[in-house]
């Protein structure tokens, strides 16, 4: 059986799709599933959020572009 030379970029796009499909279906079988008791506890905090210093300017939106500051 042969590909018609104007079908053989739709084969190839095809194929891609189905092996991309299936290692995505792969990964999903071994990704951790959480428990539901986890969802009704108050959510985890990372980090404390520390102070940033800016260096510059602040940012000022110019909501009037006809007038310049």
């Amino acid at each position: 059986m042969k590909v018609r030379e104007e079908n053989r970029n739709m084969v190839l796009l095809m194929a891609v799709t189905l092996v991309s499909l299936g290692v995505a279906g792969i990964a999903a079988l071994f990704e951790p599933t959480t428990a539901k008791q986890e969802s009704a506890t108050s959510p985890a905090y990372l980090a404390d959020s520390t102070p940033v210093r800016v260096v510059g300017a602040p940012f000022v939106p110019n909501t009037n572009p006809r007038e310049r500051h």
